[in-house]
């Protein structure tokens, strides 16, 4: 079992079968409740995959050679974490492999204080390396079911968010657990609803659970056919929601996170503002604007959602479009997101569009991925660090290289799960952003031929 290609920084992840099997999770249940140590309770949940109820079953035997477990069923990740603090339990596992393909599955793990990552999840798996399946002994633990969570969560949500007049929403599930509850909370809060997709699927028959362009081709047509408000394309685990306005253009989501920050902050001024790396200096700009505090933090939602809990901030994004609420306890809860989205535009008079045209942009290039190999993609970062510095360059180290300009940035980041170097620059002017990319891009080809 070579538990270093599943074991990730932030979670666990592999293809059923090959690198991911019952025994791994077993082994993994096993080391999660040493881990935790004795008498806790954990709860575990899975999404919709097909494999996700044999690993369910398999991590569910290791965790009670230690732990007590509640199994609150299908839900999407969010709910796991909502459950932990609502049920007042140790920690969780929800068995999913969020956007990817339908034969991958994996680990998502959490405690009451934010998500288990780095150091402690190189702990789990060195614990898990050393476990012997034949000596793992007797149940300690016992397993119980819990059934009411979904609607507990639906009640929770229902209570925080105030549609004021009813809009019509095109929604996009993509077969996945969102498919389980939005269509009725929308219905719920007095929106009309159009759901895509929605039965729950682990084949993912329509396209894979990955919101982009080339998956919400159908969402963003029928936006425009039924002359919807919004429309909403999530993951296949919840945790993600890509906006869509009304004339089916797809909003990127550090403007999402603006229009989340000026409706945060009308109501609590002074309030903290958390954001990465990659997104826009527009949202530094913005939330100082509107009285808040922005924190930068490093790309990854294990980052965001620490230094949301951290700083007892009031709000977090990604531009990857993870959105961060303290009323859900800090997690990356795309339903929330999405119904807070249908609250703030039944309160405007503007189209989403237009909320969308009156925040400030700047020419930007996303995510230009140049091919690195695994083992020496760290090396290059630091190759390029030692450069800049010799450059007398300003730049940020908190996550790869972010090159500083008075007038725009350039950030040259390490993919967690890939062999790939990402480049993401933006500037205020075109000419500026081609200058600092070409230079990224010549710095970071020298430094990979080892120059």
């Amino acid at each position: 079992m070579n538990f270093n290609k599943i074991f990730r920084a932030y979670d666990i992840r592999g293809v059923f079968g090959e690198n991911l099997t019952d025994k791994v999770a077993t082994k993994l249940g096993a080391a999660f409740a040493a881990f935790l140590g004795e008498n806790k309770e954990v709860l575990v949940a899975r999404d919709v995959r097909l494999s996700g109820e044999t690993l369910r079953k398999a991590l569910v035997s290791g965790l009670v050679s230690g732990c007590n477990v509640t199994d609150i069923g299908v839900v999407p990740t969010p709910l796991l974490y909502f459950s932990i603090n609502r049920l007042q339990k140790d920690a969780g596992i929800i068995v999913t492999a969020s956007h990817n393909p339908p034969e991958w599955n994996g680990f998502k793990l959490f405690w009451q204080r934010g998500c288990i990552y780095g150091n402690d999840m190189e702990r789990i798996k060195q614990i898990a390396k050393k476990i012997d399946l034949k000596k793992l002994g007797r149940k300690r633990g016992k397993l119980t079911r819990y059934e009411g969570i979904i609607q507990e969560y639906m009640n929770f949500v229902q209570n925080k968010i105030k549609i004021e007049k009813e809009l019509k929403v095109v929604t996009d599930t993509a077969n996945g657990t969102c498919g389980l509850l939005v269509p009725s909370l929308f219905k719920r809060l007095g929106c009309k609803v159009l759901t895509l997709n929605e039965n729950p699927d682990g084949t993912f028959p329509a396209h894979l659970p990955e919101p982009k362009e080339e998956t919400l081709v159908e969402l963003k047509e029928e936006v425009v056919k039924n002359e919807a408000d919004f429309g909403v394309g999530y993951d296949g685990d919840g945790d993600r929601a890509v906006f869509v306005d009304e004339k089916g253009n797809i909003i990127p989501g550090d403007l999402v996170l603006l229009v989340f920050a000026k409706d945060v902050l009308q109501k609590s001024k002074g309030g903290k503002i958390v954001y990465e790396l990659s997104c826009s200096m527009a949202v530094e700009e913005y939330v100082k604007r509107h009285g808040g505090i922005p924190i930068v933090e490093r790309v990854g939602h294990t980052f965001i959602m620490d230094k949301m809990i951290e700083e007892n901030a009031l709000l977090g994004g990604e531009k990857s479009s993870h959105f961060y609420f303290s009323e859900c306890y800090g997690v990356d809860d795309a339903i929330f997101a999405s119904l807070r989205m249908a609250e703030i535009l039944s309160k405007s008079e503007l189209k989403l569009s237009e909320i969308v045209d009156s925040l400030p942009k700047y020419p930007s290039i996303y995510e230009k991925n140049f091919d690195c190999p695994d083992d020496l993609k760290f090396l290059v970062i630091e190759k390029l660090r030692s450069k800049f510095k010799d450059y007398g360059l300003k730049f940020l180290d908190m996550d790869g290289v972010k090159l500083l300009d008075e007038d725009g940035w350039v950030l040259l980041r390490p993919s967690n799960t890939e062999p790939i170097i990402r480049v993401t620059a933006e500037a205020r002017t075109e000419e500026k952003l081609k200058e600092l990319y070409e230079l990224a891009e010549k710095e970071l080809k020298q430094a990979m031929k080892g120059g």
